[in-house]
């Protein structure tokens, strides 16, 4: 593994980024952290607009706004593991949503 595998790697936690190294990087690595990477992009999505459907229903929409704010959080969180996890060269899994293979 040479040290682009490892930017590749990072570049995949950053949102939409996760396209670069699935397109750039051809090695088991690089598809490892683009997969988890889109996994985590798609998850974020699909809550963010569950919490975003639950923020406006009358009588429970401060249940959304709490649903959205922890959604956002564990992003944030499960993005730094994937970061850490990639720069340091390794191919662990997210917590949750880690076992999920979109790119195979």
């Amino acid at each position: 593994m040479d040290s682009n595998d490892k930017v590749f790697g990072v570049l995949s936690y950053i949102g939409i980024l996760w396209l670069v190294p699935l397109c750039a990087g051809k090695t088991e690595f690089t598809r490892f952290h683009a997969n988890q990477g889109l996994v985590l992009f798609l998850a974020e999505i699909v809550l963010g607009i569950a919490s975003g459907i639950l923020s406006v229903i009358p009588f429970i929409g401060f249940v959304g706004g709490i649903v959205g704010g922890l959604v956002s959080l564990a992003g944030v969180v499960f993005m730094i593991i994937g970061i850490i996890n990639a720069a340091q060269g390794q191919m662990k899994e997210l917590p949750v949503i880690g076992g999920i293979k979109i790119i195979k």
